[in-house]
């Protein structure tokens, strides 16, 4: 006679491993989208400088001794969202309470952002400041031997392009950041305030918090970035989660997501972004 032996489950889920976002420490919320599906922000030129001509002037067609009158210009950099994703999942009341409540919308909501919107949004971010960098050197091999002269070369185009000097961030994968630890010249400063560990930073090189995230989340080729957060405005504009309770056609919880966010790296800020490929 054949014997069915019981089986018994546990409400314990496998869940995934999942990192928090650290785009809040790379980027800025300066401008409000509430009512507007775009935003235009002016690039202003400036006039040269010039010899003030004492004895008057001396050029042809100049009649002012401070020069030839130049006018100026206002173009626009126009900035819109171009991201409206969601998503929507349901949960049969039957489902939850045989599941001992593993299936919960509650739960299950959490578990959307935090393995699949999160770092959907991260991505694209990191998209957007790697392809729009004002500075993109060649793709080249990255070693314990070479990344520090790499990473100290590119803060230093930073300081020649007048990058405040303060805030920046150096972004590395573990695998660069692996580097970091072999490279016999560099040492990394990891006493950091608690503030700071909040935001991600784990360490602090040439000046530059370092942030190490996963290479998941970014570029392919992915070497190491250092970025200033004045350069890239990311804007949320939308962040709606609804459950509703037993919505007709449905015995349970039907849970809907939209998020409606954009990553924008601003024309004349492009050079506080040092981006490097790896070969």
């Amino acid at each position: 006679m054949a014997i069915e032996l019981a089986s018994r489950f546990s409400p314990f889920v496998d869940e995934l491993f999942s990192t928090e976002s650290r785009k809040s420490t790379l980027t800025n919320s300066n401008f409000d989208w509430t009512g507007a599906h775009s935003i235009k922000v002016y690039d202003v030129s400036t006039s040269d400088m010039n010899d003030y001509q004492r004895n008057g002037p001396t050029q042809e067609g100049q009649w002012s001794r401070y020069g030839v009158i130049q006018e100026l210009s206002a173009t626009t950099q126009e900035m819109t969202l171009r991201k409206d994703r969601s998503f929507t999942f349901e949960i049969d009341t039957l489902d939850e309470d045989e599941t001992k409540q593993a299936l919960q919308a509650s739960t299950a909501l959490a578990r959307q952002l935090r393995n699949v919107a999160i770092p959907e949004q991260d991505e694209w971010v990191y998209l957007q400041m790697c392809e729009n960098a004002g500075h993109k050197p060649a793709a080249t091999g990255l070693t314990a031997t070479n990344i520090y002269d790499k990473i100290v070369s590119a803060n230093t185009e930073l300081d020649n392009a007048e990058v405040p000097e303060t805030d920046r961030v150096l972004v590395a994968t573990p695998d660069t950041y692996l580097l970091l630890k072999k490279c016999r010249d560099i040492v990394l400063e990891t006493n950091i305030g608690n503030e700071l560990r909040l935001r991600g930073v784990i360490s602090i090189l040439d000046g530059m918090n370092v942030l190490k995230i996963p290479a998941n989340r970014l570029p392919a080729d992915f070497g190491f970035m250092i970025a200033h957060p004045v350069a890239t405005v990311a804007p949320t504009k939308l962040a709606s989660y609804k459950i509703h309770i037993d919505p007709p056609g449905i015995s349970g919880s039907l849970v809907e997501g939209r998020l409606n966010y954009d990553a924008f790296v601003l024309k004349n800020k492009a050079v506080a972004i040092y981006y490097q490929a790896k070969t």
